[in-house]
């Protein structure tokens, strides 16, 4: 095997005729990529002997994997493996926790079915922190209140830091705690008398909503979601004088 898979056989490379123990470790060294789907010969680990693509060696009968796939050509150790017609490659199973969203276009946990916010074909985009391929990665997905999709590694690294989605800078966490924490805070500390009046329009990234809010330095609220998730949007002004 390799660190991807454990395995007992190396594909043979329909491109360049190369010996890789998986198609990962192939793309890691050549220009070019391998094509699993057109993998037809394989080479026994133990016996050495090139055959056909199948489960158990015709030579020494060892198994090449406690999983094959004949459409993937993937070999590897039990994990639960399915064949996800509708994605086209293998997915992490065991398959009956699992559906297939036809508009997202992705297999997901059955307990998003009918919870997620769908975005059409979204698991053909890269994923916006590590730019890489989201559909064929062997790195699970974690899909977030907006329905952008991001590597679950890269997802674990961004909470870390920041709340935002990179791609629409909707929250990613329920931060309603924190927005009533950002609320005392607010009322706590008065603005000085220059800036008590001010007015500015703001947009919020959680509702999409545009209002005008008294200004202050710690945050600008929603008047429709109370997020403090929002940018500035437009000039400032004044309070009226009845309302000073």
């Amino acid at each position: 095997g390799c660190e991807h898979y454990r395995r007992g056989c190396r594909l043979r490379a329909p491109c360049c005729g190369k010996l890789y123990p998986c198609r990962l470790c192939h793309d890691g060294v050549e220009k070019h990529q391998l094509d699993r789907f057109r993998v037809s010969e394989v080479q026994c680990v133990r016996c050495r002997l090139l055959q056909k693509a199948q489960q158990r060696c015709e030579g020494c009968g060892i198994l090449f994997g406690e999983y094959y796939c004949d459409i993937c050509h993937l070999f590897d150790r039990d994990k639960k493996q399915y064949h996800c017609v509708d994605c086209g490659i293998c997915r992490v199973g065991p398959k009956e926790h699992f559906f297939h969203c036809s508009k997202c276009n992705l297999c997901l946990s059955l307990s998003l079915r009918g919870k997620h916010k769908c975005i059409e074909n979204v698991s053909r985009q890269d994923c916006p922190i590590c730019l890489e391929d989201i559909h064929t990665s062997r790195v699970g997905v974690h899909v977030l209140p907006c329905g952008h999709l991001l590597h679950r590694t890269c997802y674990n690294d961004l909470v870390k830091e920041g709340y935002r989605c990179p791609l629409c800078m909707h929250s990613v966490l329920d931060m309603t705690r924190y927005w009533r924490q950002l609320d005392n805070e607010v009322a706590q500390t008065p603005m000085p008398r220059e800036y008590r009046n001010m007015m500015v329009g703001i947009l919020c990234n959680d509702c999409n909503a545009r209002s005008t809010v008294r200004f202050h330095f710690l945050g600008l609220k929603c008047r429709y979601c109370a997020s403090y998730n929002t940018a500035r949007d437009g000039g400032r002004g004044r309070l009226p004088l009845g309302q000073q």
